[in-house]
């Protein structure tokens, strides 16, 4: 006879779904901190519940958590002095030490700035149903139920999402190859080689700098590379990352401070994107690695 009570195999399943629930809550909001709620929120929930009530833990945490994100959207769309749009989305930054590996899936299955910022155009339901469909398949009469809406209803949001998505550009190529680009790009930059960055850059490249008075956007391969030597001083004596699952670069001040975290997007052999921080506060919340 088991001595473990249902409140503790309640903690213990909610436990086991909890990365599961902050993946979910992340992708629908694109706020870690925001995700934490959610998560917490969903706890709070599970605790006032009756566990011989429930019969799918798992799926009535992801119902749960869909709810409440799909609560918060809306809050953002009543009040758009709390808007989003003018920031960048939350980077997840690692060390990148180990072997490339080929995989694209690794690639696939992160969720980089470029579809954090096209989920942000969709409506907080066409959200909803493309997440919890597309990137966690929940059937769609469950999403229906959250949505108070029918199945053939959600399933015609999450196509409507869909198309939206598949417009924005993806990264393609295996990991060691976009390392490859980067590290060309790195080196033009060094040796002021500038017949080599256009090279390397995509003529409609796009560079995004968060500094500590906003974000400053750079457009076109020329007008990047002509500020290339300047951008990448730092980077030279950085060590490789992984951003959101792309190559970058993350460097430290003398101190040991974070000095900037820079990612690139490469599509087709070419730099696409580029996305460098160099704000202190959003550095600070990276939690990112102490340098060697």
């Amino acid at each position: 006879m088991s001595d473990t009570s249902p409140a503790d195999s309640m903690a213990e399943g909610f436990e086991a779904q909890r990365d599961r629930l902050r993946a979910v809550a992340y992708r629908m909001l694109g706020s870690h901190a925001d995700a934490e709620d959610v998560v917490q929120e969903a706890w709070l929930r599970l605790s006032r519940q009756d566990a011989a009530t429930l019969h799918n833990l798992a799926g009535w945490l992801t119902t749960v958590v869909g709810r409440i994100s799909l609560d918060v959207l809306r809050s953002r769309q009543a009040r758009p002095e709390a808007s989003y749009d003018d920031r960048l989305p939350e980077l997840v930054v690692t060390l990148d030490d180990g072997p490339a590996p080929d995989d694209a899936a690794v690639l696939a299955d992160s969720v980089g700035p470029a579809l954090l910022v096209v989920l942000e155009s969709l409506g907080p339901s066409e959200r909803l149903a493309f997440v919890l469909h597309d990137l966690f398949a929940v059937p769609f009469h469950e999403i229906g139920r959250i949505l108070g809406k029918s199945t053939a209803a959600a399933k015609m949001l999450a196509s409507r999402a869909r198309r939206k998505v598949r417009a924005v550009e993806r990264p393609t190529g295996a990991v060691r190859e976009q390392r490859e680009v980067v590290q060309a790009f790195l080196a033009a930059a060094r040796h002021g080689d500038f017949e080599e960055l256009l090279r390397v850059l995509d003529p409609e490249v796009k560079l995004t700098v968060d500094t500590p008075s906003g974000v400053v956007v750079t457009l076109g391969a020329t007008k990047v590379a002509s500020g290339a030597k300047l951008s990448v001083g730092a980077a030279a004596q950085g060590r490789a990352a992984l951003v959101d699952g792309r190559p970058g670069i993350i460097s430290w001040r003398e101190d040991g401070t974070p000095l900037s975290v820079i990612a690139f997007t490469v599509v087709d052999g070419r730099i696409t994107g580029m996305t460098v921080v160099i704000d202190q506060a959003r550095l600070a919340l990276m939690n990112l690695p102490d340098p060697a």
